[in-house]
């Protein structure tokens, strides 16, 4: 499998990962002390994120990217929806 493929899909999961662990997970440790959840979606979502950072770099140097543009792809990680923004502007043309 292509590395840009590879990437763009663990984008789209870590997207979707941190989407549940702050739509679901943190509402229900907060508003009703459930903390199930976010047990179960934080390490999962911790790895895809680790997984979406070595990517980026691979990525970087594949494409030689500047360090803007990677800087973009780094944010987009910390940002709820930004990997599918990333997706959508950057990479859905390679």
């Amino acid at each position: 499998m292509k590395l840009n493929t590879v990437y763009r899909i663990v984008s789209y999961v870590e997207g979707i990962s941190y989407i549940l662990l702050l739509g679901i997970g943190v509402p229900l440790k907060y508003l009703y002390l459930n903390d199930s959840w976010v047990k179960a979606l934080g390490m999962p979502h911790g790895l895809l994120f680790i997984a979406y950072i070595f990517l980026t770099i691979a990525m970087k140097q594949k494409y030689n990217w500047p360090n803007s543009k990677t800087a973009i792809f780094y944010v987009a990680a910390i940002i709820p929806f930004g990997t599918f923004y990333s997706d959508y502007r950057y990479l859905r043309n390679l």
